[in-house]
């Protein structure tokens, strides 16, 4: 047997079907909705994990096939293995798991895997290369949900790092996205930028807070204080 199989052997030796039905639901994997035909296994967080960590040094070959596999949980487990790599190697190897996310980026398709990958793997690795951001605004055009929030979520790294400019104007290309998991991530990045800088987050929201989805704007203001976040709700801040 590959180490493939041993993974996916051992994946199913820790499947819950009562769980698997829970997280089905949670994911929207119904018709029409978002996680359309997403197959989950019912795994707990810390068995994938375990299970990740036993395969670090998975070929590359094989971790593609994990991202093309309907399985939740096989991508999953293809994207720990990809950031726990990534934050080990040096700059070349980093650039490698960058280019390999996006020769393979259909599979990173549903919020919890773009959410725990693309700020680390995107977003790190144009911070720490210098290279050109323009993909992340190519992202944030697309028609996909998931390149749109993986271009929104990658800038997550820089705002860390208290570099705010590119998150602020890919805010502004989504501020009125109609998409409820785009809305979720731009205001919570305008949060972090919030969290951060208060005043850069309230001239951004100053300008679009009447106009913003109302989702998007419960979430950059969730930390206010609760007389300034009432202001925002009830449109009254000058």
């Amino acid at each position: 047997m590959s180490d493939l199989d041993n993974l996916r052997k051992d994946l199913r030796n820790f499947q819950r079907p009562g769980k698997a039905k829970l997280l089905q639901r949670f994911f929207k994997t119904g018709k029409g909705e978002y996680g359309e035909g997403d197959i989950f296994l019912g795994l707990m967080t810390d068995k994938t994990r375990s299970i990740a960590k036993k395969y670090l040094s998975l070929d590359f070959s094989f971790i593609s096939q994990l991202l093309a596999s309907k399985i939740h949980e096989e991508r999953v487990v293809a994207v720990i293995i990809l950031t726990s790599r990534f934050r080990k190697a040096d700059l070349v190897g980093k650039k490698e798991i960058y280019d390999f996310y996006f020769e393979n980026i259909s599979g990173i398709n549903n919020w919890d895997l773009v959410d725990s990958s693309a700020p680390l793997i995107v977003g790190g690795y144009l911070y720490l290369s210098k290279e050109s951001r323009d993909i992340l605004y190519k992202m944030a055009r697309s028609n996909s949900l998931w390149k749109k929030r993986i271009g929104i979520m990658a800038t997550f790294y820089f705002v860390q790092e208290k570099d705010f400019s590119d998150a602020l104007k890919i805010a502004e290309i989504l501020v009125n996205d109609k998409e409820d998991l785009i809305q979720k991530a731009v205001g919570w990045m305008l949060r972090e930028i919030g969290n951060r800088d208060q005043k850069i987050e309230e001239d951004f929201l100053k300008k679009y807070f009447k106009t913003m989805p109302r989702t998007m704007l419960r979430y950059a203001i969730e930390k206010f204080p609760e007389e300034k976040r009432k202001s925002y709700l009830n449109g009254k801040i000058c």
